[in-house]
């Protein structure tokens, strides 16, 4: 599967696990800042950044193992993949829901 693909239907289960008018999935713009994680989902006062790879296999691009830990720091932001989704999205909706 493509990333971009995988991508999308990510954005959908996103979309379903913190729906609207609490929740808000965006898809960043890859071409604005190298390196910036691919979704940013905002859930009430909290927000999170994931990184999308096709697979766990997958190389990091420039800049991205940066911004994941340097927004780690601040919020939950994750890489994530079909092999560790549901690990992920567990600790995402944990995340968001405290």
């Amino acid at each position: 599967m493509l990333e971009r693909d995988y991508q999308a239907l990510l954005i959908k289960k996103l979309r379903i696990m913190f729906p609207e008018p609490q929740g808000l999935v965006i898809l960043g713009d890859p071409n604005y800042i190298q390196g910036i994680p691919d979704i940013i989902i905002f859930f009430g006062p909290r927000w999170a950044l994931l990184e999308v790879k096709a697979s766990e296999k997958s190389k990091e691009r420039p800049n991205q193992r940066y911004y994941v830990e340097k927004y780690g720091q601040m919020t939950f932001c994750a890489f994530i993949y079909p092999e560790n989704e549901e690990e992920v999205l567990n600790a995402l909706q944990q995340a968001l829901s405290n």
